[in-house]
């Protein structure tokens, strides 16, 4: 456990590349002990099994993409090499290209990004704490790699439309995938990769404050998630005494009408340039809260309502500002409606469309259809497994072949029950 930290700790404050993927390495060879603090459990092996593989690749590729970086400067220091795409004018070189697209497939891999995130998902057979710190450090390193490179890779269109496409697709399935789940472990896992995926996408739209305003937060906010889902069981029986009533169509227009007033004003007074996808899914977000609280609370319940989300809205402001004095990098920021914007608007209606009919058109057959395929995780796991067991085989403990076998045909815990 300390030792993890430790090679965490190398890797952040590390201004060499040598020592930066020494670190990195570290990380990883660490945390595979913890992963295998139980390793009489076959599904503990098999994620932690899995894990090894795509740590090793994602090591393969930053040595390379720091060994074109090296050969290009001359230079192992980082602050020298992110200087030089800071003030040039230059295109970039197809080397530069290469190494930028090795970076992004790096982060990829190490945020556990579809289609190779199922050992994050059961890597919650490891002790509790052990996810906590997973979750809350170690699985936030792929944005910290973009946001320190950052003058380089937001100027590789090939590496930006990479993050663009997967952790965009990857949140919006994630996300959805995480409502149809069960376990609270579970849950909190797809959460990570949703909010993993989310992250990435905002280095990709140039918002490197905004990313690293979201690491530090997720980072707290999932600790104590896991470390209090112990405390699932009593919150699940509260939620289920709450009577549960469908919003009206007049609660969801008065609730969009509001948040679009509160976004709008915190847009104007923060003078934003950029993106406009990321307001658009803050509004979406309170449309949600409020419009919950609409039909089934009291007048003072619902003031209560809308002075938290000014609350949350203008603290996002106030934080996010903050965070861009200590990360100048708004020359970076995709305009308002670029196409990466566009992109990134439709993946943001599609994901409140599709939570819309999830939750509120559940009796449909094709919403049923829906729900049981994303309850499966669309069975992506279950082919990774499989790819990786041909690659790369492995001895389960005795008890593990039954289980082994179910896994692999797509039949989880969960599914059973």
């Amino acid at each position: 456990l300390l030792l993890t930290i430790t090679a965490v700790l190398v890797v952040v404050m590390s201004n060499h590349l040598t020592l930066f993927w020494l670190g990195w390495v570290a990380i990883s060879l660490a945390l595979h002990k913890l992963l295998m603090f139980y390793p009489e459990r076959p599904r503990a092996v098999l994620a932690a099994h899995k894990k090894f593989i795509v740590a090793r690749v994602a090591e393969s590729l930053l040595l390379i993409a720091f060994g074109i970086l090296w050969f290009i400067h001359n230079s192992l220091y980082i602050t020298d090499i992110t200087a030089f795409y800071n003030t040039t004018t230059l295109p970039l070189s197809f080397a530069e290209q290469v190494a930028a697209f090795l970076i992004a497939f790096a982060a990829l891999i190490k945020c556990a990004q579809l289609p190779i995130h199922g050992w994050l998902i059961k890597v919650v057979e490891v002790p509790t704490p052990v996810s906590a710190l997973l979750h809350a450090g170690v699985i936030n390193l792929g944005g910290f790699l973009l946001i320190l490179f950052a003058p380089l890779f937001i100027q590789a269109s090939a590496a930006q439309w990479l993050i663009l496409i997967v952790a965009g697709l990857t949140t919006v399935i994630s996300a959805l995938i995480m409502t149809t789940r069960i376990s609270v472990k579970v849950r909190l896992a797809w959460s990570t990769s949703a909010q993993m995926g989310l992250m990435l996408v905002e280095c990709a739209l140039g918002l490197f404050e905004l990313a690293l305003l979201h690491l530090v937060t997720h980072s707290t906010y999932k600790a104590f998630a896991f470390l209090n889902s112990g405390n699932g069981v009593n919150e699940d029986l509260i939620r289920r005494h709450i009577p549960k009533q469908s919003p009206a169509c007049f609660a969801w227009l008065t609730s969009a009408l509001i948040s679009i007033i509160i976004v709008s004003a915190a847009w104007v007074i923060s003078s934003y340039q950029g993106a406009v996808s990321i307001w658009l899914l803050l509004a979406s977000a309170l449309t949600i809260l409020l419009a919950n609280q609409h039909g089934t609370a009291t007048a003072k319940t619902r003031s209560k309502k809308l002075l938290i989300a000014l609350l949350v809205v203008f603290s996002y402001v106030a934080a996010k500002n903050i965070f861009a004095f200590a990360l100048p990098l708004e020359q970076w920021r995709e305009p308002a409606f670029s196409l990466a914007d566009s992109w990134v608007i439709a993946l943001i209606l599609t994901l409140m469309i599709a939570s819309y009919c999830l939750r509120y058109q559940s009796w449909r057959p094709q919403v049923k259809s829906l729900s049981t395929l994303l309850f499966a995780g669309l069975y992506l796991d279950e082919w990774f497994t499989r790819l990786t067991l041909k690659i790369w085989p492995i001895n389960l403990p005795n008890n593990g072949h039954t289980d082994l076998k179910n896994h692999a045909a797509g039949i989880t815990i969960e599914e059973s029950k």
